[in-house]
């Protein structure tokens, strides 16, 4: 059942709940796949105060937040230009994360924060959005192959010592 979405951008004054929400989605995605081990090495370099004031205050990345009735359910980051992760193109935009609070799945937030990401692009004149999803998230594949996204290339992904692989998925967009 879908639900009414607000979006609002993240502020460095939200650091706090951000850095919160991020570890809890990101555990209650992968934990169940993946070793805690790897889970806790990778958190501690990826979640941590500092890095997340570096990525708020980079001004080629932005946060934003999804509300339910003014609850924070989710969350997406954009980057631009050499913010990206990967591919740096100033024509293009990458969504780095995108994720949603389990008791939320479902109610078609991710969809309207990937279509918030796609009007974001289309507004700023930007020829893809681009993203990284692990290989083995059929779900998160599938839903970005029905939005129109299509594989591109893969890259390796380090979580803790454990080497995995991230397809990229790229979206053409029109100029209509």
């Amino acid at each position: 059942m879908a639900v009414s979405t607000d979006i609002r951008q993240v502020t460095l004054a939200d650091a706090d709940t951000l850095l919160t929400l991020s570890r809890k989605t990101f555990f209650d995605a992968f934990l169940p796949t993946n070793s805690p081990e790897a889970m806790e090495a990778y958190a501690s370099k990826a979640f941590t105060p500092a890095k997340f004031e570096q990525e708020l205050n980079n001004p080629d990345s932005q946060f934003f937040f999804a509300l339910v009735d003014g609850t924070i359910v989710g969350y997406i980051k954009l980057n631009y230009r050499t913010a990206q992760t990967e591919l740096q193109n100033p024509e293009a935009l990458e969504v780095e994360r995108i994720y949603v609070l389990n008791d939320f799945q479902g109610r078609q937030i991710g969809k309207q924060l990937i279509d918030f990401a796609i009007q974001t692009a289309k507004a700023k004149s930007l020829k893809s959005v681009w993203l990284g999803v692990w290989e083995h998230n059929n779900k998160a594949i599938k839903f970005y192959k029905s939005k129109g996204f299509e594989q591109f290339g893969s890259h390796p992904f380090m979580l803790g010592n454990d080497k995995q692989t991230d397809i990229l998925m790229r979206l053409v967009l029109n100029r209509d």
